[in-house]
């Protein structure tokens, strides 16, 4: 089989940032390899069709593969009624465990806000490049920011904490 010129290099350059975009949706190292396998093989396809910097295309085809992905399938989660005390004030690990809550409230989020939220704080992005990656408006790039930040100052496990005010 023939690799479409420029694929390589493509593969070798940028798969490292793509395969970040991943993990910070899935949360999941496993799953992020997956989701960037799957994409760099739709990409492969449209190889030839692809005009300019493939990046954001490809970047498109993980959020999107990611979004339909959560429609598919279940995930096996149980909900409790009990959870977990909170670790005291003086424990070493706090900084993780303010990771960990920050991540949960996170992962409660609409996989639309969470995209939004992922694309421009963790990977930096200009709300006209995240508006191009989702394939939609700039005004609606900003209104899942603000709802899904305004959702997380609201968030009762990161309130006593403060992180978010």
């Amino acid at each position: 089989m023939i690799t479409p010129e420029g694929f390589d290099e493509f593969v070798v350059s940028r798969s490292p940032r793509l395969l970040r975009v991943a993990y910070l949706l899935t949360r999941d190292w496993a799953l992020a390899e997956d989701l960037l396998q799957t994409a760099l093989a739709r990409a492969w396809e449209a190889w030839a069709r692809i005009d300019g910097d493939a990046e954001p295309y490809v970047r498109r085809i993980i959020v999107n593969t990611y979004a339909s992905s959560w429609r598919r399938r279940w995930r096996g989660e149980l909900p409790t009624a009990d959870l977990p005390e909170p670790a005291g004030p003086a424990d070493p690990h706090r900084g993780l465990d303010d990771r960990d809550q920050l991540w949960r409230a996170l992962g409660r989020l609409p996989r639309r806000q969470r995209a939004v939220l992922v694309l421009r704080f963790f990977e930096d992005l200009a709300e006209a490049e995240i508006a191009e990656a989702l394939g939609c408006s700039i005004g609606t790039v900003k209104s899942q920011a603000s709802r899904a930040m305004a959702k997380l100052r609201l968030d009762e496990t990161l309130a006593p904490e403060g992180m978010l005010r």
